[in-house]
């Protein structure tokens, strides 16, 4: 008989955990169904999960078949690879790939408990920019979702939010490369509004700029406060944080990267789907499929941006600036 009792979870002062490291149903919601669903309910996103965008289309699009071999390029919370993994069956594979070496280790732990073994999935931890390097043979799908996971926004250590305080890291890799803070650091201001600009659209660049940059910011809550002392308002904040993100993480070169190698990546008559969240990204996918089509490389693409419908934009309304993309490889003539 095992005597050992139960570990009792870490308690906390007050009624009600303040912290995010003492916030034991993020770090475990699939353990408390009854306030996820609850929260789900009122058309949010539960703390410690990520909401798929638009799951019905991507298959619809993607038409995953028993056999085939897919690669999901940015896993994440695993909500796309799961539908796509049951499709796949049996006989199928799916690789998922992502560098965020935090959150990748729950995800492939997720997938397992569901029942998908090696045999039908291999979580890789590296960027979806060297997806030429990590395949041994072409796929049949290849899926990528560029959006920030609600994971990584839950968490005040990572940066990616302003409305906890927290260092300004802002890397998907928090091993790798240099901080948000740190690039701050190393700019002047027709710089950093160039890059806000660039990156965001930010309309009032130039006087945002100015304000961080006259400032100590090393924090989340810091650069909000530059911002909105500049007369910005919730919405710059968070184009800041998109502009600095981008950067951080060289997400355009990494995107530039992988559009240039997809095309081998892909079998004869292979499928790939792109949602993107940002007018930078959604601009480069959209040429790459134009190009690819008028060289031949691609038999067929999106003509129009696909969206999320009006019931998900209620249920979920992080979907409101998802834009998906697709396009199909040519198969040579014989």
């Amino acid at each position: 008989m095992n005597s050992e009792k139960p570990k009792r979870r870490q308690r906390y002062s007050g009624k009600n955990p303040r912290h995010f490291s003492e916030k034991y149903k993020e770090h475990a919601p699939e353990r408390y169904a009854d306030d996820v669903a609850k929260v789900i309910a009122k058309g949010k996103t539960p703390a410690g999960m990520h909401r798929p965008v638009m799951v019905r289309e991507v298959l619809e699009i993607l038409a995953p078949q028993a056999g085939e071999l897919a690669v999901d390029c940015t896993l994440g919370y695993g909500g796309h690879a799961v539908e796509l993994l049951a499709a796949l069956q049996p006989g199928g594979r799916l690789i998922g790939l992502d560098v965020d070496p935090i959150e990748l280790p729950k995800t492939e732990a997720r997938l397992r408990a569901l029942g998908f073994g090696p045999d039908t999935f291999t979580a890789l931890r590296t960027n979806y920019a060297g997806l030429a390097r990590t395949l041994s043979e072409p796929a049949d799908i290849i899926f990528a979702d560029l959006g920030l996971s609600s994971m990584q926004l839950d968490n005040p250590a990572r940066g990616f939010t302003f409305k906890h305080d927290g260092p300004l890291d802002l890397r998907m890799n928090p091993k790798r490369g240099q901080t948000a803070s740190a690039l701050l650091a190393t700019l002047d201001r027709p710089a950093l509004a160039a890059l806000l600009l660039e990156n965001a659209d930010e309309p009032n660049a130039n006087r945002i700029a100015q304000s961080i940059l006259e400032a100590p910011v090393s924090t989340t809550t810091q650069l909000a406060t530059a911002i909105h002392r500049a007369g910005g308002d919730d919405d710059s904040v968070r184009r800041a944080f998109q502009a600095l993100r981008i950067a951080v993480n060289d997400e355009f070169g990494a995107l530039e990267a992988f559009l240039q190698s997809l095309p081998f990546c892909l079998k004869p008559g292979g499928r790939v789907a792109i949602l993107t969240f940002h007018s930078g990204e959604d601009r480069r996918v959209k040429k790459s499929f134009q190009s690819g089509k008028r060289l031949g490389t691609y038999s067929e693409i999106s003509d129009d941006v696909v969206r999320a419908s009006s019931e998900e934009l209620r249920a979920n309304p992080r979907s409101r600036s998802a834009k998906l993309r697709w396009a199909r490889r040519s198969i040579p003539e014989e």
